[in-house]
Order: structure tokens, then C-alpha cells, then sequence
């Protein structure tokens, strides 16, 4: 049974944030961090009849499908002022005959 994405991601940011309050920033280590998020285990149900999921803890209902759109949406991150600038960059500094081929 697939875990919640919803339940899930909120689990993952309460632990995020106190791995970040009680770890000093030098003794954090992502290993560390992905052991506890191993450990979150929200189940869904299925719906025999209709081949949908539902979340007992927040009332999630969708198809396979869907629950895996909404985990991909979550995990998605979100494009930082940087990484837009980096961009930008990038394509300045390309020559004319490579941006044309875009």
C-alpha cells in the first residue's frame, strides 16, 4: 500500500525541522535525515470497488495515478531567485548560432 503523499510530506517537514532545531549544523548528515523519513508509514486503503486510495488521516481519495502526480508535485522543488539567475546566465553566455538552435 503507498504511504499518503499529503500526510507524508507534512511528516517529513515536522522532522526536517526538529533534526534542524536539535542537530548542530557540523553533525547533520543527509543519511541521518533519510533514516527518519524511512521510518514514516502512513497507509492508504483500497477501495476494491472503485480502485481508489483513501487516506484515513486526511481524507485523501484518488487512483494510483493521482497519488503518484500529487508525490511528484511535492517532491518537486521550487526554483530559487538563483537558479532562475543561473539560467539566464547560461543562456547569455551561449553564442548566437546555439541559441538560435533552441
Amino acid at each position: 500500500m503507498p504511504n499518503c503523499p499529503e500526510c507524508a510530506a507534512k511528516e517529513k517537514r515536522k522532522i526536517q525541522d526538529r533534526y534542524e532545531e536539535e542537530t548542530p549544523e557540523e553533525d547533520r548528515g543527509r543519511d541521518d535525515l533519510y533514516k527518519l523519513f524511512d521510518q514514516i508509514e502512513i497507509p492508504m486503503k483500497l477501495d476494491t470497488a472503485t480502485k481508489h486510495f483513501i487516506c484515513k488521516r486526511c481524507g485523501l481519495y484518488a487512483t494510483r495515478e493521482q497519488v503518484s502526480d500529487i508525490r511528484y508535485k511535492l517532491n518537486q522543488r521550487e526554483k530559487t531567485r538563483e537558479d532562475r539567475q543561473d539560467d539566464y546566465l547560461n543562456w547569455w553566455q551561449k553564442s548566437k548560432k546555439e541559441k538560435q538552435e533552441e
